[in-house]
């Protein structure tokens, strides 16, 4: 396993009393200032051409809203379910992410046991299980709709909560899953 140094992709992490590798290969003291580096070494005049679009690269890709995408994968229908209790099993991510997980499972568990006792009443009914059938199509059409709807609430950037079953997640799963 061999170690990249991030002054190789043009990246330089700089800090007072902090020793970095110049052009040379020679170590000097660090500017005292944290950030990333233009690829232009501040005693020296040269330049380092791929150095200022790879810092570029690199500085583009660590902006982009990687939670944003994680919360849209937590209101997937049913798949959304496993990685939502996974971030709450560890107890990890931001305020926002867990409250999606949340409500995520919530959904996903009320659907699941509506489902079923919707579907054993269809099995065992001798009067209407054509109409249990239905109603267990609607639901599942429901839930359907509202993870997508959710979905586009979330790319627009606006809260992912739903008045009752927030606070319905909030209560079970905040005091036992956070």
């Amino acid at each position: 396993m061999s170690l990249i140094h991030p002054s190789s992709l043009g990246v330089r992490l700089t800090q007072m009393g902090n020793f970095e590798p110049k052009g040379n290969g020679e170590w000097k003291v660090g500017s005292g200032k944290w950030g990333l580096g233009t690829g232009k070494d501040e005693g020296d005049g040269e330049t380092r051409g791929q150095g200022d679009k790879e810092t570029r690269r690199i500085t583009q890709q660590s902006t982009l809203p990687m939670p944003k995408t994680q919360l849209l994968l937590y209101l997937v229908p049913i798949i959304g379910f496993f990685p939502s209790l996974w971030t709450l099993y560890r107890g990890q991510g931001s305020r926002e992410q867990l409250a999606v997980s949340r409500l995520s499972i919530t959904l996903a568990l009320t659907w699941l046991l509506t489902y079923l006792l919707l579907a054993t009443g269809a099995a065992t009914s001798d009067f209407f299980p054509l109409r249990l059938f239905i109603l267990n199509s609607f639901l599942t059409s429901g839930y359907f709709l509202v993870s997508v709807w959710l979905i586009v609430r979330l790319m627009q950037g606006k809260s992912g909560r739903l008045p009752g079953f927030t606070t319905l997640a909030e209560r079970v799963f905040g005091k036992y899953l956070s």
